[in-house]
């Protein structure tokens, strides 16, 4: 099936050729046609999975239908979890929109930037708002943008806006909306409490499910190497020039150790930044665009660049520290082998991590040989663990976890 198959008109499709999109994935030949068709939607989509275009485009279409004269008002609101996934969604609406005969005006709204900038530049009129919500909240309190004449409302990664204690602040949002408006809401996975924001959101709406573990393992090469701990960083190196690879995302514990390894990198001659929260937002967009250009080859990250980032050519995926979630795994292989292209995911493996990478394939569905790699081989005696001491990461709740779920409970109490 091609794109003009799915009702896409000549100028979109043209974006589409001008971006080397040729063919839909399965959930957009799904869930457009059903957008086209002015349903509500909820789907259930991985990482990888094309779910941003799945929605882009058929809205794309139904805006220029109806659009009216004069000064643009605000017809289509999404809301994402993360500043860089609001940056690069508005930065779609944008690249598949430049053929159209009119062409929207977008704009991204988030935090860490002046709101005073962000204020002026609604008021000149936009056509397609997409914000994270805190940020959103905040102008929607002083009482200076007019929601009401909003057509679709679409929440993307839903479920990680409740990691993020979302529900209150949805509450205050969907006070401004109209009531008549096509709700699309994106998730990758649709826990209870993802079935109430559902429900304060659309009443009928379709249900899509698609599985990102298919998504991600077709064309991705997973590979577990055992190593010690103190020989992680040497055997990175090692891999970067008998591997090849051209790009390549790292998976950090935390900042500091994102920042530190960066640095030592650097002192190696290698190409290499990092990225986290910690850094100013004007900071993580030069870094992600240095990335996209090639100028950084290996990018050392929290998980903030495990959802959402759709940068083409990542030859590689490392896990030098393991997610503490399975689901986190999927979510972090995930940025390499985009748009039907190959790709590579490693997972770095000590004494320490095994039974932790075990519940991960389980979890996901896979069951990988375990590499050793001449002069890097894991040495030593897998400690015995006592009774009653730290149980395997991703089997409880963390401290953080715990306490998101408690505010949001009082916050729907």
């Amino acid at each position: 099936m091609s794109f003009s198959q799915l009702g896409l008109s000549s100028p979109v499709q043209k974006a589409l050729k001008h971006r080397g999109f040729t063919q839909p994935t399965p959930i957009q030949k799904e869930v457009i046609p059903l957008v086209l068709a002015k349903h509500d939607i909820i789907v259930r989509a991985e990482t990888g999975s094309g779910k941003s275009a799945s929605f882009i485009l058929p809205i794309l279409e139904l805006w220029l239908k109806q659009v009216g004269e004069g000064k643009a008002k605000i017809k289509v609101l999404v809301l994402t979890p993360t500043r860089e996934l609001t940056i690069q969604i508005a930065d779609a609406f944008s690249t598949f929109g430049v053929f159209l005969d009119r062409k929207p005006k977008v704009l991204s709204i988030i935090g860490g930037e002046s709101i005073g900038n962000q204020l002026y530049d609604i008021q000149q009129g936009c056509d397609i708002l997409v914000a994270t919500s805190g940020r959103l909240l905040d102008i929607v309190t002083k009482k200076q943008m007019n929601l009401s004449h909003l057509d679709f409302f679409v929440l993307d990664e839903a479920d990680r806006m409740l990691d993020l204690g979302f529900s209150e602040e949805l509450d205050l949002i969907l006070k401004e909306l109209p009531l008549k408006r096509q709700n699309l809401l994106f998730s990758a996975t649709y826990p209870p409490k993802m079935q109430l924001i559902a429900s304060k959101i659309t009443k009928d709406p379709l249900h899509i499910s698609s599985s990102g573990k298919e998504v991600a393992v077709q064309s991705i090469l997973q590979r577990a190497i055992l190593v010690n701990r103190e020989n992680r960083g040497p055997l990175l190196r090692y891999l970067l020039g008998s591997e090849k690879w051209e790009q390549a995302l790292v998976f950090m514990a935390n900042r500091r150790s994102a920042d530190n390894i960066a640095q030592k990198f650097k002192k190696y001659g290698f190409l290499a930044d990092s990225l986290h929260g910690d850094l100013l937002q004007e900071e993580r967009i030069f870094t992600l665009e240095r990335f996209r250009a090639k100028k950084i080859n290996i990018l050392f990250a929290t998980d903030i660049a495990a959802r959402g980032l759709d940068i083409d050519g990542i030859s590689c995926v490392v896990n030098f520290d393991l997610p503490r979630s399975p689901l986190d795994y999927i979510h972090r292989i995930g940025r390499t082998g985009r748009a039907g292209r190959d790709g590579v995911a490693v997972s770095f493996i000590g004494h320490e991590d095994k039974e932790h990478f075990s519940l991960i394939e389980k979890r996901s569905g896979v069951k990988l040989e375990r590499e050793q790699i001449a002069g890097f081989e894991l040495s030593g005696e897998t400690p015995i663990k006592e009774q009653g001491k730290e149980p395997i990461k991703g089997k409880g709740k963390s401290k953080k976890d715990k306490a998101r779920e408690l505010a949001a409970k009082a916050s729907v109490n």
